[in-house]
């Protein structure tokens, strides 16, 4: 059991690597509002990887995969990305504060934008490719807590990335300045309005496919 969550954990690590729209917001809010908005973006992504392990434990990974599910979460990833984008260039304009301070409201509405940011297809199917199989597999009827301890091991994975990144960021943002971070805001929402782009564009090829 010890041998299958360090095992998983790893591989939930290494996975969350993978840069994507998800890290770029995290970076961006936590080098403009520090630890714990970044973190939050990340907490707010986990609560539907969370979601996804409970659908494939009940079998409804077959769903998420059709494809009027997957038109309609490309369109909601697009006008998301795009809000968020916006969000971020108006960012750039105001000048980071260092206090180390986070509004609940900044907080709350960092957790919205990983949360609805973590509802597209893409990310979807990630999991129902990568990790729904090692999860559907360790299924079984006389040890089903092999289970709990894969899908543990997966989700601290993904944690420990979260808290290592945004922590690296968050201490080594203070040696930046303003300019650096409100081009690093820009940038940002130049990356979020390109995944924004993509998104719409698999949202117009599929619906094109579908009609």
């Amino acid at each position: 059991m010890i041998t299958a969550f360090f095992t998983y954990f790893l591989l939930g690590l290494v996975l969350s690597l993978t840069p994507g729209a998800m890290t770029v917001q995290m970076v961006n809010q936590a080098l403009r509002k520090g630890f714990l908005s970044g973190w939050f973006v990340g907490l707010g992504g986990m609560t539907i990887d969370l979601a996804l392990i409970t659908l494939v434990y009940f079998g409804f990974s077959y769903y998420l995969a059709h494809p009027m599910v997957e038109l309609i979460m490309w369109f909601i990833g697009s006008i998301f990305l795009l809000v968020i984008g916006i969000d971020s260039l108006k960012e750039s304009k105001n000048n980071v504060d260092f206090s180390g301070a986070t509004p609940k409201k900044s907080l709350a509405k960092a957790y919205t934008s990983g949360f609805l940011m973590a509802v597209s297809p893409g990310n979807i199917v990630f999991w129902i490719g990568v990790f729904g199989p090692l999860l559907v597999s360790s299924i079984n009827g006389e040890n089903q807590e092999h289970f709990i301890i894969v899908a543990l091991g997966i989700l601290l994975g993904i944690l420990t990335h979260d808290i290592g990144l945004m922590s690296i960021i968050h201490f080594s943002r203070r040696f930046l300045n303003q300019t650096l971070l409100k081009w690093a805001a820009i940038v940002a929402a130049i990356i979020l309005f390109g995944f924004s782009v993509y998104f719409g564009y698999e949202f117009i090829t599929q619906l094109i496919t579908y009609v």
